[in-house]
């Protein structure tokens, strides 16, 4: 005797059933549209003065400030795990900083001295170095302030290209421009070509929006804003179409690659680049998205593993062809 549900599908005699291509986890590998792979993952990472130093991050648990000979150590293993490329942040102590970033272009610094030990312990990793003077100043903004607080554009500009050529000359494989300042990725470019640094790239920071979820990112360099915040310079959370217009100019003055952040909660704009321009697209999974994750999962509401494939996956879904993520090892580990 049939079944109530027996009887109900076969009473159907429907042509498609989408189902059958569901029955089986093989059958749903097979047809699987979206994959998500090691070689899509960049790794984020801390960098702190001193040696023998690894200091947990409060708001991002399992992610660490790494001195440098424990962060070669770091790097060693993240490339074992297959995963290609990182992107290193640099916590600068308060007696480096100043009003103009200063210690952003010194050849001796903190983020040239770690590219060049990186380079030669782990050659083949690549190396992406962040372009923006927040880290280094004492107000903790992107860019150079005037007397009544306003955010300078053009000497801005000038201080990140001399910021980028150190980074260039340490060794490093890409630089990104994260400051949105305007006019900024031709002026790097510009100035990487006519040193002869023309094989280094530059990855743009090209979308990046005046974001509540890079809180836990700047506890981790200590580089919060002192006064006011990033509107004027970071794009607003309701538009769209600015983004591709940003996106177009960062190509047009030489962009090798085009980056939305945050992610999660933009992946209409990641749909929309991918759809608008033939050049490779990055999403940053930020630090805030990072930590809601982290925090559910800690409080045993979500099944933490399925949830980061699933976030991530969302990301590739949505035309992302690099994902820089905290979550870079874990997954590395899942997947193998």
């Amino acid at each position: 005797m049939l079944s109530a549900n027996s009887n109900t599908d076969q009473s159907l005699n429907l042509v498609q059933r989408p189902r059958r291509l569901r029955r089986t986890e093989t059958l749903r590998k097979m047809v699987r549209e979206t994959i998500l792979t090691v070689d899509d993952l960049i790794y984020p990472m801390f960098v702190m003065t001193g040696e023998g130093q690894k200091v947990e991050i409060p708001s991002m648990p399992e992610c660490y400030r790494y001195s440098v000979d424990l962060l070669l150590k770091e790097v060693a293993e993240v490339s074992q795990l297959g995963i290609k490329a990182i992107a290193l942040f640099p916590v600068i102590p308060e007696n480096q900083k100043d009003d103009t970033g200063t210690e952003s272009c010194n050849p001796a610094g903190l983020v040239q001295k770690t590219v060049k030990a990186i380079k030669n312990a782990v050659p083949d990793i690549i190396v992406i170095t962040d372009v923006a003077l927040d880290p280094f100043t004492t107000h903790g903004h992107d860019g150079l302030v005037d007397e009544n607080g306003v955010i300078l554009n053009d000497p801005t500009v000038e201080v990140l290209v001399k910021m980028a050529l150190s980074q260039a000359q340490a060794g490093a494989d890409f630089v990104a421009p994260s400051d949105m300042m305007d006019g900024r990725v031709g002026a790097i470019r510009q100035a990487l070509d006519a040193e002869g640094y023309i094989n280094v790239g530059i990855l743009a920071y090209s979308a990046k929006y005046a974001s509540a979820y890079y809180g836990p990112f700047r506890d981790a360099l200590d580089s919060a804003p002192k006064f006011g915040d990033k509107k004027t310079y970071q794009m607003d959370a309701g538009n769209s179409k600015e983004a591709l217009k940003e996106v177009e100019l960062d190509i047009a003055e030489g962009a090798d690659i085009v980056m939305v952040k945050p992610a999660l909660a933009y992946l209409d704009i990641i749909h929309q680049v991918k759809i608008n321009t033939n050049l490779p697209v990055a999403a940053y999974n930020v630090s805030g998205e990072y930590a809601m994750i982290k925090a559910a999962a800690a409080n045993g509401w979500i099944d933490e593993k399925k949830v980061i494939l699933e976030t991530l996956t969302s990301m590739k879904r949505a035309g992302a062809d690099l994902i820089l993520t905290y979550f870079a090892k874990e997954v590395a580990l899942m997947l193998m």
